[in-house]
């Protein structure tokens, strides 16, 4: 009986392809590639360009903001050094333990839908944070490195006009401080991105791939309408789209099942039902189906490589670019209490103040101690130093590109983790705010460009039907390393000045090692 029911189930979901794509083409329908471009290029993409800023900035505003009011902030929260590690690292926790998820909310529920919800609530925490790019790369992903290295800038702007200021802002009885105003202020992107949203189509390739293809259609007639200035009823492709669902179908022989794709019928049910629990099911079922080949031959190996590397490279990257706000700080600060009096400001010298310092603060405020008062003394120059790496972090992306094309990707990633090691362990040697500076600059700006050629490598390494999903665990796996990195970094501070640059230096150093063995043509050009 079973037998039976899984035939008369098989044979309605084995349309005649052949007989299907002659009744498509005797009607007139086209496919998505044909659509769109019938709906040609402008204000609507120049729109959408434009809504993609505040959702850049919003996803480096999330990563960044902690690290840079940690300063000013260390004597309203009693902070210690482990507490700003943590804080700087638990956005990385919430992109960890939710990546799995905004991936398959994504391709279930719609890129629109989970835009809005997710930009509505993600200052909360990190748990938002994973589907920014997941949902956004649907539109148009050229720009987004660019987007990104651009607010990466405007972050330390904004901190060195708004934290040195003493405000006092009481409203009801709520009384907030120029830390907690810098806050709300990088809140802004996310909400103007939330409201943004509204405004804008579901994406038409989702809608089609899940068999809604009237939704698709007023899409499309809408993308027309604001690119031509024409009416949406004379959109070239006025009669029907081309079915585009596609669903996995096996082939029983021998016992064994055979994952196949074949394409259902407009008029299916569960076409034109997603949200069918069949659907929920089936879509679930396709993403495990999809992990499945990264876990064994033989691609195993490669990608727990290709893993491990992104690690190393993002808990040395990420652990550096969140502490640097600090660093600065406590340099600007042993500076003003120098006065002049000190001929070098040896890094050395600079974190045993910062450590001291912040242990005996903590402690008096513990004991709560009147004669120790907890004061940070936060100018706007003391955020000048970010600025200059952010700026050298910026040219540096723009130059990425020829670079690669020019030495390939993989040289450049070996070459960059190699300058981006050397350069960590060199800031024990650092005695100035200007050499501190200079080779922080260095190491963001090798380390950056080397961490976008691993996704770059990695994606060339393997076959197109793996790579989303590659990607998305090798980011899983770095994001890991930044958590790591950050709760470290300030508990090897507390060992002296060598362990916590030592340790950022010996990952990118590993990390440099294993990208020279990978198995890479140096001509594959960075995407």
């Amino acid at each position: 009986m079973s037998e039976s029911r899984e035939s008369r189930e098989s044979e309605t979901k084995l349309p005649k392809i052949p007989e299907q794509q002659e009744d498509a083409a005797a009607a007139g329908a086209a496919d998505f590639e044909t659509a769109i471009d019938s709906a040609g290029f402008g204000m609507f993409n120049i729109l959408l360009l434009v809504a993609a800023v505040p959702a850049a900035m919003g996803t480096v505003y999330e990563t960044s903001t902690m690290s840079y009011i940690l300063p000013s902030a260390e004597c309203d929260l009693k902070l210690s050094l482990l507490d700003k590690g943590i804080l700087n690292a638990i956005t990385y926790a919430g992109m960890i333990s939710s990546a799995v998820m905004w991936g398959y909310l994504a391709d279930t529920k719609g890129r629109r839908n989970l835009l809005i919800h997710e930009w509505s609530l993600r200052r909360a925490n990190g748990l938002f944070d994973g589907t920014t790019w997941t949902a956004a790369s649907s539109a148009h992903h050229d720009g987004g490195g660019h987007y990104v290295s651009i607010a990466t800038l405007t972050l330390p702007g904004l901190a060195m006009l708004i934290l040195p200021q003493t405000w006092s802002l009481h409203i009801w009885t709520l009384s907030l401080t120029s830390w907690q105003i810098f806050v709300a202020i990088t809140a802004l992107p996310s909400l103007l991105s939330f409201v943004l949203f509204f405004f804008f189509p579901e994406s038409p390739k989702f809608l089609m791939s899940k068999g809604r293809n009237q939704e698709a259609m007023d899409a499309f007639k809408f993308i027309y309408h604001l690119n031509s200035r024409k009416p949406k009823d004379s959109f070239p492709v006025y009669k029907m789209l081309a079915n585009e669902v596609i669903v996995p179908v096996k082939k029983h022989k021998e016992g064994k099942s055979v994952p196949t794709e074949i394409k259902l019928p407009i008029e299916s049910a569960e076409a034109q039902d997603p949200e069918s629990q069949d659907s929920k099911k089936s879509s679930l079922r396709s993403g495990f189906t999809q992990l499945r080949p990264l876990f064994t031959k033989p691609y195993l190996g490669l990608s727990l490589w290709v893993y491990l590397l992104n690690f190393c490279v993002l808990l040395g990257q990420n652990t550096m670019r969140l502490w640097l706000p600090q660093l600065f700080a406590s340099i600007n600060e042993y500076e003003l209490l120098m006065d002049g009096k000190s001929e070098s400001t040896s890094i050395c010298s600079i974190l045993e103040y910062s450590v001291n310092r912040t242990q005996n603060q903590l402690e008096a405020a513990t004991r709560n101690d009147p004669d120790v008062e907890c004061h940070v003394n936060i100018t706007a120059s003391t955020y000048t130093n970010n600025l200059i790496v952010a700026g050298a972090g910026f040219v540096a992306y723009m130059l990425a590109g020829f670079l690669v094309n020019l030495v390939g990707v993989k040289r450049i990633m070996t070459m960059g983790l190699f300058i981006a090691g050397c350069c960590s362990i060199m800031m024990y040697w650092s005695n100035s705010a200007i050499s501190t500076v200079a080779i922080a600059s260095l190491f963001v700006t090798m380390g950056s460009i080397s961490a976008t050629s691993v996704i770059s490598a990695s994606v060339n390494l393997f076959p197109t039907s793996l790579r989303t999903m590659i990607v998305s665990l090798e980011m899983m796996f770095g994001r890991l390393g930044s958590l790591l990195g950050n709760i470290f970094f300030p508990a090897l501070m507390g060992l002296g000045c060598v362990p916590p640059f030592l340790m950022i230096s010996s990952f990118m150093l590993a990390g440099c090692l294993m990208a020279a063995f990978l198995p890479l043509k140096n001509k594959a050009a960075l995407k």
